[in-house]
């Protein structure tokens, strides 16, 4: 036998065994599983589910490495400075930063409409900042006079008076900054009690986004309707007339 008549007889044998293994595997898949490889329906189903698990899976994952932003830290920083301010000019610089921080939180609050309520509350404290900061400086222009009276009143060596008015002067400022701990404490409060409200606005969207996604109909129905719909349209007879005969 020659070496031509070998390579053919060798290539029918692998030719017959690779057919043997289709047949084979084509056996073994059940009759389900073939139906679903030749039902379009299944093929636009799993297309249609992979994309939107991708989406979702993307959009957890930016939403988890996204820094959440901090709005309610303007107030408490505000409130800080003002709180340390000895001096007018120190009082101004604090009033400053609010009046800054307002207008950050105002174009923060366009591009950010999800946190607008949170942002809108931080907005609010700001301004009352800036007017606690203007009854601060008035204050302490009270309180430099009151201590100027003093200082004469001693000269004058009317030390009965003097102390009396050294007292007063203690007890105005003791309630200054009692006053002035306070809106740090209110600032922080609004902060936890609008971070607690964020939470729940957030949950609530996360639920009517489910409800609507569960109302509209599923990927699979419409799969269906579409292949039902391609299994029942008229087929053409041959030739491509139609019969219009009774």
């Amino acid at each position: 036998m020659s070496d031509m008549q070998v390579n053919h007889t060798a290539a029918s044998a692998a030719s017959s065994a690779a057919a043997a293994r289709q047949s084979r595997s084509a056996a073994q898949d059940s009759p389900s599983q073939t139906q679903e490889r030749e039902d379009p329906s299944f093929t636009i189903y799993e297309m249609m589910k992979e994309a939107r698990e991708k989406a979702d899976a993307a959009r957890e994952k930016f939403n988890s490495i996204k820094p959440k932003p901090r709005y309610g830290d303007a107030p408490l920083e505000a409130y800080s400075r003002l709180a340390r301010a000895k001096r007018p000019a120190e009082v101004n610089a604090a009033a400053g930063y609010a009046r800054r921080q307002i207008a950050r939180l105002k174009a923060a609050k366009q591009t950010d409409p999800d946190n607008a309520k949170r942002i809108q509350a931080a907005i609010n404290q700001l301004q009352k900042a800036v007017q606690r900061a203007g009854k601060k400086n008035r204050d302490l222009d009270r309180e430099k006079i009151a201590q100027a009276r003093q200082k004469k009143l001693v000269q004058e060596k009317r030390s009965r008076e003097a102390r009396r008015q050294k007292q007063e002067l203690l007890r105005k400022q003791a309630m200054r900054r009692i006053r002035e701990s306070g809106y740090l404490r209110e600032a922080e409060v609004d902060n936890r009690m609008q971070a607690q409200i964020a939470a729940v606005d957030m949950e609530l969207r996360e639920q009517a986004r489910k409800l609507a996604s569960s109302i509209q109909p599923s990927m699979e129905s419409v799969a269906q309707q579409y292949a039902a719909g391609a299994a029942a349209a008229p087929e053409t007879p041959p030739g491509g007339e139609i019969d219009l005969q009774a």
